[in-house]
Order: C-alpha cells, then structure tokens, then sequence
C-alpha cells in the first residue's frame, strides 16, 4: 500500500466504526461507467457533506491491495450484480487535493509535486517500465497501461482546492488544468490507461467563457444533482432512521438541517450536523464550526444589481429568481448578483430550487450564520432589526402593543428602503425580519391553513418552550382591530386548540397613506386569548 498508489481500505474502516449511513450505492453507479463514455464523474457538494467520506469509500472498494469484502457485507452495494465484478480489482491513484497544499512550501510546485510524488510510487510497483527523468503523470501512467494491459481508476478528493486556495493565480491554475486534461482529455490514451475517475469537491469545473475546463466529465452539482441526488447529503428516510436508534426528537432536527430540495429528491439534511446532533445529544448550530461567517459577509456585501435586496427577501423568508448559467465557477469571477447567489449554492448557504429557478435560506442553522453576517455596518438598520429582534419578541408577549408598532415603522421604513418597494410583501418581509430570532423558539409557518381561512403567520412553540403560541394577521390600509376581528371571524385558534389560554392573537395594520406630524403609519392591537 502506498499512499497516492494503491491506499489501502483504512480509511473506510475507521468510518465504518462510526454511526454508518450507507452511501454505497454510489458505488454501484461508479461501476456502471466503468469504461463507457460515462466514465468521468465529478460531483461537487458543499464542506461537511460526506465528500472524502465517499472517496475514501471508493478507494476501499477498487483497491487491488487489500481485500474489502468484509467491510461492504450487508451494505447495499453487497446485493448489487457490479458488486463482485469490480470489487478489489484496480490499481487506485488517490489524490487529495487538500493535503498536497497543506504540505508543500511553495504553491507554483504543487503540480509538479503531484506528480513526482505519484511517479516515484509507479516506479516501486512498476519497476523498469518508467525511465529515469519522466516528469509527466499522464505519461507515466500510459506507458504502465500500455506495457501490463491494466487500468487504473483514478480518485481525486477536493480537487478544487487548488481554485480556491491560489485563486489569483491563473498560471498555477492553467498548469492544474493542463496536467488534469492530460490525463482525463479522451481519446486513446486515456480509454487504454483509466477505467473510470471520480472527482470530488465544493465548486463544479471551472469555465472558460462558456465552455468547462474538462469536457469529457459528467458534472453532478448542487444546482443539478441527477441521479446522485440521494449522496448530495442525507435522505429524511436516513435521518429518521437515526433519530429512532438514538432517540432524538425527528421534528427538531428537521427545522434544524432540512431544507436542502432537488427535482429528484425534496427533503436532503447536512450530514456533519446530524452526525454532531446525534453524537453530542443535541441540536443547535453546527455549521459555524465548520466556515466562519467572514467568507459569507465579504460575499453578500457585494452589493451587484441588487444583491443585498435579495438576501433581505429572503432573510424575510422569500425565494429569489436566479440565473446560475454565468457562473464561472471559481472565487473572483464575480460579474452580477447571479454569479455571488450561484456560489452561495455550491457553498450549502442558499438551496436551489430547480423547477422553479429560485434559491432561499435552507434552514434555522444556515439562517443563524446569515444572521451574524449581516450584523456590521454595511447592513445598517437591518442588521440592527435582527439584534433587536428579542426585544420585539418581549413587547409582544407581555402585549405591549404600541412598542410593537413602534419597532415595525422603523424596520418596515428600512426593509422598504432596501426593497425598493412598499407594499404588503415589504411588510410580510419586515414582520419576519423583526420576529427573526423567534425562529429560535418557534416554527413560524406562513399562510397556515386554520379553521376557515389562512393565518399570515403562526408561531407554534418548539418542543419544551414554554411560551405561548402567536397567530399575526396583516392589514394594508385598514386596521388593526379588522385583522383581529378576521382571526375570530375565521376560527383561527382551532388550528392550535391545544394552546388555548397559552394563545396570543397580533393584529397589524400598515397605512401609507397616514400623514402629518406624528403620524404613524403602523398600528397593532394584541389579545391574549
């Protein structure tokens, strides 16, 4: 075993020792391809999202050096026809993109370290195939094939890494490319030498223009999972299953870390943080613990065409048209609102919604680290709402009404500011802005189908708070007591029968057309009921 040629199963090993969700029907997709057209797989998906999981699970399965039957026994791919096949049947070149940097003194090498690196392993394997002074991988690796007859499947895990840790040097990056096209490029070469490649990483390949860096790859994203749509994270089946064996509660870890949907799949969760929830015995924000919110800040406060509109939409709980095509998948090629929203995707900040086109904020935890990056200067009075938004939160549950129509004219006369427009979805907006750390407490649920109509907003207490449920109703242009009279009028506390002395009835009016000195264009009436 080496530890670029032929790693050995360890790796999997140790995972295997864990919790395991078993993910290896992947394995029997990656065989499918093996020497078809198909055979070039990248699939990219954000930090935390089981990416050297899977790489380490494949090099474990294809490695000729050890024998890993054991470890796949009762596992899904166990029951696939592929599975004996191919099982512990190639020589494996395993890259992990990460390392090579971390270890390296100079950056302008590390393509050539690469390559050194794995060419010194081949000549201990092969010996006197490889002459003295090759500095070439691809070619390296085409006189082995050529000379034995046998193909290797090449793994590459955070292959982007390079993009992203040297992403001002476009001759660095030019010189990765090159050496990947030698040996992924097509044509007779690389059918004789690889039987198949699987790629790993955050960003999709980089574009030129409109054209990918690597042609011949067939691309698996967070924009477009296909088919791998079940190993972008973990299924809700998946975490069910969990929860059950552990005992957590499956409702509290759905609010937590689901959100992420695909045309193929619609409830996928980020799989560090069930792992950390389940281990540690409890749910709350691990997605800090893995980026800080200094990357997101510098994102979002590029402000092209509107950009800081759309995150408030969607910090006020919207969905936002995007177009994800100009995207050239890199850190500073950055041209319009499109392309920073796009990123946010790859990153795991936003969901993408692809029959419809629109990203959002996926969940509480994602939502939490969007609350910290909007809290400098650059964000203004909408920063400030969101820290103020436990005292609002306060106001309204010991019923005082006037400072709750108070702290909604300021923050409804920012958001409007940002919005660029004042109608009844800036106010929706600016409610969910104001209540924004409620969501801490509650499940705030929009349109909530009660008795004979539909509340605006409900806000059903978490399991073990102890505060009361709060059904808002908005008015434009007419009144508070209306708003109240329609949650009466509509049997809205049947829906939430069950907090009936424990309930809290907000009615709000928003007038625009309230002037003169002192007038106030919002009013809100509460009532316990």
């Amino acid at each position: 075993m080496g530890i670029y040629l032929n790693p050995g199963n360890r790796g999997f090993q140790t995972i295997r020792n864990d919790v395991y969700v078993d993910k290896t029907g992947l394995i029997d997709y990656v065989n499918s391809t093996i020497n078809t057209p198909l055979k070039l797989t990248c699939f990219s998906r954000p930090r935390r999202f089981g990416k050297s999981f899977a790489a380490k699970m494949l090099c474990a399965y294809y490695d000729k050096s050890c024998d890993s039957r054991a470890l796949f026994e009762g596992l899904e791919i166990s029951h696939k026809e592929s599975f004996e096949k191919h099982l512990n049947q190639y020589d494996v070149i395993y890259l992990d993109i990460t390392w090579f940097i971390s270890t390296t003194d100079h950056m302008n090498e590390i393509v050539r370290d690469i390559q050194s690196s794995v060419i010194l392993e081949l000549k201990d394997k092969f010996a006197n195939l490889i002459p003295e002074g090759e500095s070439s991988l691809p070619r390296a690796l085409s006189m082995v094939s050529r000379q034995t007859g046998k193909q290797f499947i090449v793994i590459i895990d955070e292959w982007d890494a390079l993009f992203r840790e040297a992403k001002n040097d476009q001759a660095l990056q030019k010189e990765y490319v090159q050496l990947l096209r030698g040996l992924f490029k097509g044509g007779t070469t690389t059918d004789e030498t690889i039987a198949a490649a699987y790629m790993t990483g955050i960003l999709p390949i980089k574009k030129y223009g409109t054209e990918s860096a690597l042609t011949d790859f067939r691309e698996y994203t967070m924009t477009n999972p296909g088919r791998l749509a079940a190993y972008v994270g973990f299924t809700e089946a998946e975490v069910q299953r969990l929860c059950a064996d552990s005992q957590m509660d499956f409702e509290e870890l759905r609010t937590w870390y689901d959100g992420y949907s695909f045309h193929q799949l619609q409830h996928v969760y980020s799989p560090n943080s069930i792992m950390h929830a389940l281990q540690n015995g409890e749910i709350r924000n691990y997605w800090t613990q893995t980026e800080t919110f200094e990357s997101l800040r510098s994102y979002i406060n590029m402000d092209f065409d509107g950009l800081k509109a759309s995150i408030t939409e969607m910090l006020g709980g919207g969905r936002i048209s995007v177009k994800i095509s100009t995207f050239q998948n890199d850190l500073t090629s950055f041209h319009n609102r499109n392309d920073v929203l796009t990123l946010l995707i790859h990153l795991g900040y936003l969901a993408y919604d692809s029959a419809n086109r629109e990203a959002y904020i996926p969940n509480l935890e994602v939502a939490e680290a969007f609350e910290d990056a909007v809290s400098g200067d650059e964000w203004g009075e909408i920063g400030k709402a969101m820290e103020d938004s436990e005292k609002l939160l306060r106001a309204t549950l010991n019923g005082d009404a006037d400072a709750v129509a108070d702290s909604l004219e300021r923050i409804h006369e920012s958001v409007s500011s940002v919005l660029q427009y004042n109608n009844e979805a800036s106010l929706s907006c600016a409610i969910t802005i104001a209540y924004y750390t409620a969501k801490r407490y509650y499940n705030i649920v929009r349109e909530l189908p009660t008795g004979k109509g539909f509340a605006d907003l409900a806000f059903i207490p978490r399991k073990g708070v102890a505060k009361p449920a709060v059904i808002v109703e908005l008015k434009y242009n007419q009144s508070a007591d209306s708003a109240i009279r329609q949650i009466h009028d509509n049997l809205y506390d049947g829906a939430l029968k069950d907090y009936k002395g424990n309930l809290l009835l907000v009615g709000i009016n928003y007038d625009k057309d309230a002037k003169g000195a002192g007038a106030k264009r919002h009013s809100c009436v509460i009532e316990r009921v």
